[in-house]
């Protein structure tokens, strides 16, 4: 029986690969973070419009579509380890490109090749991270990995105020930084025990029907977490409060989220993980319900944190029971189906949030959100019973 094969408690934990994807995570949630604001703050300091912002924007998108398609044929041509390597690599001459250059068809490709890069390492890794866990580790290990996503998300647009919007040099200190990342996860993987499996595009097909479960809560997680970063900032100044506290809003999400990951992480292992994850999204949905109730704003800010790190406490028991029901190549195509089933949540996160705002009333947004959150729960919970 191979190591992908045996029941995963019955192996030590391959730490050179835990830390290895840890840190590329880290390097992609940064390079995400700070280049989609940086990016668009740039293009618009250099009079672009709007609309042309949105569809470099998109670039990106399709580049993380393309990786998701043609992520089991790769894996088939070389093993993970030397792709992720090779994507850092990607998005670390992707960036120096943006630092170099200001015209604007190759910021098209840029970006387009970025998205493509990101997902490749975000997508692998998952996978990994599975292969080289035992299950007695496994949410924690996940909860370390959710905070490293989370902090590098958070950390990307603070480097903003600091490094400027012009002149290349924060796309160029990232460009190094990345290419520091890619070398040391060369060095660890070189006393990697584990690799992921190879998969194929019928792999990924074939892991929507035998979990919607687990994409259904990667699509909550998708539709709960954008909806919070980009149409409850937009409640809050449609509803009277200032700018400066729709921007805090989203410090108060991002920091507590990532420092709750790793204590959902030992939830996880202690507990029922699927009674943890019903309490997640039963936490998000009250969170979301109580938001038009409030007027203190420190109880909002409170209130927020409580949704972040609910909302992406789905994403960390969906990693964690991946890699406890799945094995081999379906490791792999349960990485990129959550990819997907991510970006559809996202969409429809952002887009039902702020229909029901300009349609109905600016506190249909949250409420809208805290329903849908009900239907899922009560849904997951019944779905447990049978």
């Amino acid at each position: 029986m191979s190591l992908h094969e045996a029941k995963a408690s019955d192996f030590a934990p391959d730490w050179p690969a835990i830390i290895a994807v840890v840190l590329g995570v880290t390097a992609f949630s940064v390079a995400q973070g700070l280049t989609y604001p940086l990016i668009s703050l740039s293009l618009e300091s250099r009079g672009v419009s709007a609309g042309m912002i949105g569809l470099n924007a998109m670039g990106f998108a399709a580049g993380l579509g393309v990786a998701t398609l043609i992520l089991g044929r790769l894996t088939r041509l070389a093993s993970a380890d030397k792709l992720i390597i090779a994507s850092l690599i990607g998005c670390s001459i992707c960036l120096a490109t943006l630092a170099s250059t200001s015209e604007l068809v190759i910021w098209f490709i840029a970006r387009f090749a970025l998205g493509f890069f990101v997902s490749m390492v975000f997508m692998l890794g998952e996978a990994w991270l599975n292969t080289a866990c035992p299950d007695r580790l496994r949410g924690r290990v996940s909860g370390l990995y959710g905070a490293g996503m989370c902090g590098g998300f958070a950390a990307g647009p603070l480097a903003i105020p600091l490094l400027g919007t012009s002149g290349g040099l924060g796309f160029a200190l990232l460009a190094i930084y990345i290419a520091l990342v890619a070398f040391l996860t060369g060095l660890l993987t070189m006393g990697a025990r584990t690799r992921p499996e190879p998969s194929s595009t019928r792999d990924l097909f074939a892991f929507f029907g035998k979990a919607p479960m687990l994409i259904l809560m990667v699509l909550m997680f998708g539709f709960a977490d954008i909806a919070a970063i980009s149409a409850m900032p937009v409640y809050f100044v449609k509803t009277g409060h200032s700018q400066a506290f729709a921007a805090l809003s989203v410090t108060a999400l991002a920091i507590p989220t990532a420092v709750a990951q790793p204590f959902i992480g030992v939830l996880l292992d202690r507990l029922p993980r699927r009674r943890v994850a019903i309490s997640a999204a039963a936490i998000a949905a009250s969170g979301y319900l109580l938001v038009p109730l409030l007027s203190s704003d420190i109880a909002l800010l409170l209130t927020f944190a409580f949704i972040g790190a609910a909302s992406f406490a789905l994403y960390t028991a969906a990693l964690t029971m991946l890699g406890e029901e799945y094995r081999g190549s379906m490791l792999v195509a349960g990485s990129a189906a959550f990819s997907l089933a991510y970006a559809a949540g996202s969409a429809a996160g952002s887009g039902a949030t702020g229909a029901l705002m300009n349609f109905i009333n600016p506190i249909a947004g949250p409420i809208g959100v805290g329903v849908v959150l009900v239907v899922f729960t009560l849904a997951f919970a019944l779905n447990g019973r049978r």
